[in-house]
C-alpha cells in the first residue's frame, strides 16, 4: 500500500495543467452502451476509478482500448447486463450503467455500490426514477435488478432529495430517458458541469435533450443513438485543489485548462480569505501574499460552493487569522478528515453538519490516514504547508480522483515521494 512522505513547508510556484474530468468521464464512459459501435472519448484521465469502470464495461462485453490518450470504446455486443459486486464495491460511480443497460437490454442487475466513507449516500432517488420510467425495480441478494421487457416510457419525473438534487441519479435517468418512448421532464435535475458535458454527448450521439444547465431537462425519446467523439471538459475539482494548494501555500500557480466559469463561487470564496485568482486566455493564475483570512463557507448544489472542495479548504483555513466556520449541506457526516487535521495542530471543532475552524499560526507535521479522496487531498496540502515530515497513509484514495497529483505538485516545488510499504 502506497504512503506519501511530504516535507515542509514549501512555496508552490509554477505551471500545472488541469487533467479531463473524472466525474464527467465515467457517465459519459457509460453512456457508450446507449450507441453500439465504437465511441471514442479525448481527454480522460489516468485514474483507478476509470480503471474500473472499463474493467466494468468489459464484463458487460465491450471493448475498451487506451490509444495515444484517447479511449475506444466498441459496445457492439453487451451481452452480461450485470454488475458485480467485486467491482461495483470499489466505487460508487458504477451504478451508472444502471439505466443505459435497462435502456438498451431491457434488464439489468446491478450491486448496490462502495465508494468513499463520506457519510449515507442511498440510490433511492436512482431507483425512484427508473420506476417512473416503468422499470420494475427489486433487490436480490444485494443486487439491484431492474427489468423493462416492454421499454421504457418517458414521464413527469422529480428527482429531487433531502439534500438537493443527485448527480449520478440525474445522469442515470437522463441516460435511460434517451431511448425511452415519448417525452421524460426531469425536475430539479443536477445543474453541474458534468451533467451538461454529459448532455451534451448525448445530443452529439442523437439524443433530443433540451434545457441542458437548468433544473428541468426536457427529453424527446428516439429510437438508436449512434457512437461519436467526444472530449470530456476539465476537472473543476482538481482546478480548484490546485487553487486551494497556491493559496495554503502562499505561492503562485499558473493553472492551464482551467473553465473559471465553473468555479465562481470557489473564486469568490478565495478572493475573500486573501487569494488572488486572474483570468488568462487558457486558464488563470492563482497567488496569495497576505495572511490568510477566515470565512464562512457552506457546501450547496452547483452553482454554490462544492463538497468536494469542503476539506480542502478546511486546511487551508486552520491558518487564518481567526475563527471560520464550514457548514457541510451535501453529506453532513463529510468530516472524517477533521481528526486527523488535528494531529497537524490544527485547531477543529465538530458541531452537527458544521466545523468550527479556529486559526493556527502554523500547523505540524505528523502521520495520518487518509478516509477518502478529497480527504486524501486535504492532507496532501496540510502536509506540503506544514513544519516537518508529514506522512499520508492510503493514498490509493487519492488516486481515484487526481492524476500523478505527486508529479504535478512536485513540478512546483513541493517535496513528495511516493513510497510503497
Amino acid at each position: 500500500m502506497d504512503t506519501f512522505h511530504i516535507e515542509g513547508p514549501v512555496r508552490l510556484e509554477g505551471t500545472i495543467d488541469i487533467s479531463g474530468s473524472k466525474n464527467a468521464s465515467l457517465p459519459i464512459m457509460a453512456a457508450a452502451i446507449l450507441a453500439p459501435g465504437t465511441t471514442i472519448l479525448r481527454g480522460v484521465p489516468r485514474l483507478s476509478d476509470i480503471s474500473v469502470l472499463k474493467q466494468l464495461l468489459e464484463r458487460l462485453g465491450a471493448k475498451v482500448d487506451r490509444d495515444n490518450g484517447d479511449w475506444q470504446i466498441d459496445t457492439s455486443r453487451i451481452d452480461n447486463p450485470v454488475g458485480e459486486y467485486e467491482i461495483l464495491r470499489k466505487m460508487r460511480a458504477g451504478i451508472c450503467i444502471l439505466g443505459p443497460l435497462v435502456a438498451r437490454c431491457g434488464r439489468a442487475e446491478v450491486s448496490m455500490p462502495g465508494g468513499c466513507a463520506i457519510g449515507d449516500r442511498p440510490v433511492d432517488i436512482h431507483l425512484h426514477g427508473m420506476r417512473e420510467l416503468g422499470a420494475k425495480i427489486y433487490l436480490e441478494n444485494g443486487n439491484i435488478v431492474a427489468t423493462a421487457e416492454g421499454g421504457l416510457r418517458g414521464k413527469r419525473i422529480f428527482l429531487g432529495g433531502p439534500f438537493g438534487s443527485t448527480v449520478l441519479g440525474t445522469a442515470n435517468v437522463l441516460m435511460a430517458a434517451t431511448l425511452a418512448k415519448g417525452t421524460t421532464v426531469i425536475e430539479s435535475a443536477a445543474c453541474e458541469p458534468e451533467i451538461e458535458d454529459l448532455a451534451n454527448c448525448l445530443n452529439a450521439m442523437g439524443a433530443k435533450i433540451s434545457g441542458i444547465g437548468s433544473p428541468r431537462l426536457t427529453v424527446e425519446g428516439v429510437t438508436s443513438l449512434r457512437p461519436v467523439e467526444h472530449r470530456v471538459i476539465e476537472d473543476r475539482i482538481e482546478a480548484g485543489t490546485f487553487m486551494v494548494a497556491a493559496g495554503i501555500t502562499g505561492g503562485r500557480l499558473r493553472l492551464r485548462n482551467c473553465r473559471l466559469e465553473h468555479l465562481l463561487a470557489v473564486v469568490d470564496r478565495l478572493e475573500r480569505i486573501g487569494v488572488t485568482v486572474e483570468a488568462t486566455e487558457d486558464g488563470c493564475v492563482v497567488t496569495r501574499t497576505g495572511r490568510i483570512k477566515p470565512a464562512d463557507v457552506t457546501t450547496q448544489p452547483y452553482p454554490g460552493f462544492p463538497t468536494d472542495l469542503q476539506a480542502q479548504l478546511m486546511a487551508m483555513l486552520a491558518l487564518a487569522d481567526g475563527n471560520s466556520v464550514i457548514t457541510e449541506k451535501i453529506f453532513p457526516d463529510r468530516f472524517m478528515h477533521v481528526a486527523e487535521l488535528n494531529r497537524m495542530a490544527a485547531n477543529l471543532r465538530k458541531e452537527g453538519p458544521s466545523v468550527i475552524v479556529a486559526g493556527v499560526q502554523r500547523l505540524i507535521a505528523a502521520p495520518v490516514m487518509a478516509s477518502d479522496l478529497r480527504a486524501s487531498a486535504a492532507l496532501v496540502l496540510a502536509g506540503i504547508a506544514a513544519r516537518g515530515k508529514t506522512i499520508v497513509n492510503r493514498v490509493y484514495h487519492i488516486d481515484r480522483g487526481y492524476e500523478r497529483i505527486e508529479e504535478k505538485l512536485n513540478a512546483a516545488g513541493a517535496k513528495i515521494l511516493r513510497k510503497s510499504e
